[in-house]
Order: C-alpha cells, then structure tokens, then sequence
C-alpha cells in the first residue's frame, strides 16, 4: 500500500512537471513563431489564425501524438476529446465570468456551424472503433482548405492592418530572426520532453490505480494541456480582446480535431487509431451537444453574459463528477450518472434556451416596434 502511494505521488509529480514543461514550450512557441514570422513579413492576421492556435494547441498535439507512438492510442483520442469540452465549457465560461464576452456575429454564422459540422464529422468516422490514415488525409486536407479560407475572406476584410503590419517587419533586424529561432528550437525541446513526461505520468496514474487510460485522459490530461488555452482566454478577457479569448477556443477546437486526429491517423499506421466505444458513445455526443449548447448562449445579444458562463463551468463540473466516480465510488455512480443526465443536465439546457428564447422575442419585439415607426 505504502508502495503504490509512493508510486501515485511519484506519478503525479511526473504530469505536474509535463504540465508546466508544456506550458512553458506553448509561450515560447507563440513568441518565437509570432515574432519569426512578422520580422520575415508574414501579415499579423494570418500569424493569429495560424500560428497563435497551433501554439496554444501544441501541447495536445505533442502529448496525443507521443502517446500514440507509445501504444497509448486511449490517451491520445480521450485528450482530444476532452480538451474541446473542457475549452467549451470552463475555458469559455471561467472567461464570461470575469467579463461578459461579445460574441461577433462571423462566430455565430460560420465557425460555430463549422465546428458542429466538423465535429459531427469526426465523430462519424470515430464510429467505427478506429479514425484510419484515410480519415487522417482527408482531415488535414479539410484543414489546409479551411486555413486558406480563413486567410482569403480575413485578407479581404483587413487589407490596412496587413499593410501596416508588413511595412514595420521591414525595419526588424536579422538579430531578431536568430532569437526568434533559439526560440522555436528550446520550446520544440520544451514540448517532446513536457509530452513525454505527462504520458509517462499519466499512464503510471492509470496503472497504479487501476482505471483505463480513457479516464485519465478525459480528465487530468485534457485540462493540463488545455491550460495555455485557459491562461490565453482569461488574460484576453481581462483586457478586454474577448474576441480573441472566444476565437482562441474555437480555433483550438477545430485544430485538435482536423490536426491532432489526422496527425495521430497518420501516425497510427495501416492499423487506424483505435477510438474505444465509451468515448463513441458518451464523450463525442456530449463534445457535440455541448458546442450545439453555446449557439443559443450565443444569441442571447451576441453576448455570453456571467449567468451563461456558470451555466458552462456547472455543467462541466457535474461532467468531471461523473468521471471522478470512476475511480473513487464506481458502485454508485450509476445513480449519480442518472441524476446529472435526468435532472441537472435538462435543467440547465433549459435555461439555456429559455433565455436565448427571451432574447429571440426581444429583437422581433423592437425591430417591429422600429419597423412601424
């Protein structure tokens, strides 16, 4: 007994470490990146739609891909799985609840319904127990065309921002490119060795505690990496870029589900990425439904309001209750499963959409009123 505690502490110590390495490497891969890539006079616009996601989506890409070559591949999918339904949940609702965040209405008309398609997607090819290197290519063939769907339709809606920013990188000197580099290369170092701890870590916890590696992966994995996603949102909240904050989410959404999943396809070989039924059958449904949940909170006033955001961060909380009885109360949580489904969860949707419901009638209400005026 005194053994397994020991190798517990030792455990989680080891996903403490990868955590904070992980971290560590997703900052300096924005800085480094971001900075490479004005002084070689990339627009600023398509550095925030490329390279910001893909760094603060860097540490589930790394942790998913090494687990993957590990044998790991329960880890791999169920961190994936729950990064996106800890972001949509926590990581937006802790940043309403600071401040309630504006929604622009493009989120609302196309990257919300993108999101839902994609997801809808992926959980189709995930229902036959493997994503196959064919899901993978088709997946990151998606990615590229959305990317430069992204860039064109931005490019045309901010031709001044591109220009200005193009001619300052011009005055940058070579020093800032080596830096930049020295940057890129010691987070690259950062990220491998952060990944490799956290799944050494986390499969020691599932080992040691006799629980799958599925559950681990929904839970402490996935918030660990989802932690540069957190600390990206709230400080943009705090300074009042909520655009940035509710973008961060939803970019970081789409990435691990077009890049992680395709990149993990790939690398699972000929035999696919096994996907186990439980996270076909439970996760994927509530990854899906949660994002359906946030297109009325969003059109409430293109605003999610503090009240929306404890809507989010209760409904993520019961989400965690329930995994949490997996490993300490598995007899009973059954019955607590049944509550949450029954009772909390129709509850809280409710409220949902009485509100966006209040809020529909509103804008016909005055738009009548000015109509006739």
């Amino acid at each position: 007994m005194a053994e397994t505690v020991q190798l517990l502490l030792y455990n989680f110590l080891e996903i403490l470490l990868g955590v904070l390495l992980l971290f560590g490497g997703g900052e300096l891969f924005v800085q480094g990146s971001v900075t490479l890539a004005v002084t070689l006079g990339i627009p600023q616009l398509v550095i925030g739609l490329t390279l910001v996601a893909l760094g603060t989506s860097a540490p589930e890409l790394f942790v998913s891909i090494t687990a993957t070559l590990q044998g790991s591949a329960d880890l791999a999918v169920s961190n994936v799985v729950g990064s996106n339904i800890f972001n949509m949940m926590m990581v937006l609702g802790s940043s309403a609840l600071i401040v309630p965040l504006q929604v622009d209405k493009r989120l609302v008309n196309r990257d919300i319904p993108l999101l839902i398609i994609v997801s809808m997607t992926v959980w189709g090819l995930a229902s036959t127990g493997r994503i196959t290197w064919q899901s993978g290519v088709a997946l990151l063939v998606a990615l590229t065309i959305n990317t430069i769907w992204e860039i064109f339709t931005a490019n045309e809606e901010s031709d001044s921002i591109i220009e200005v920013t193009s001619n300052n990188s011009e005055n940058l000197e070579v020093n800032h490119i080596l830096y930049a580099s020295f940057k890129v290369l010691i987070a690259t170092i950062l990220l491998v060795v952060g990944s490799e701890t956290l799944v050494y870590g986390a499969t020691g916890v599932a080992r040691n505690l006799g629980v799958t590696e599925t559950v681990i992966g929904l839970t402490i994995v996935s918030v660990g990496t989802s932690m540069p996603e957190l600390a990206t949102s709230v400080v943009a909240t705090i300074r009042k870029r909520t655009d940035l904050a509710i973008g961060n989410v939803i970019g970081s959404n789409l990435l691990n589900q077009l890049l992680i999943l395709s990149s993990c396809g790939l690398a699972s070989g000929s035999h696919g990425l096994m996907v186990q039924e439980i996270i076909i059958n439970r996760d994927f449904p509530i990854m899906i439904f949660t994002t359906l949940a946030c297109l009325p909170i969003f059109w409430t006033k293109n605003c999610i309001s503090r009240l929306e955001g404890s809507v989010l961060v209760s409904l993520y909380l019961m989400y965690l209750l329930d995994q949490v009885f997996v490993l300490a109360l598995p007899t009973v949580r059954v019955q607590v499963g049944l509550v949450i489904l029954c009772i909390a969860f129709p509850t809280l949707i409710i409220v949902i959409f009485m509100r966006a419901l209040v809020s529909w009638y509103q804008k016909k209400y005055f738009y009548w009123i000015n109509f006739f005026q």
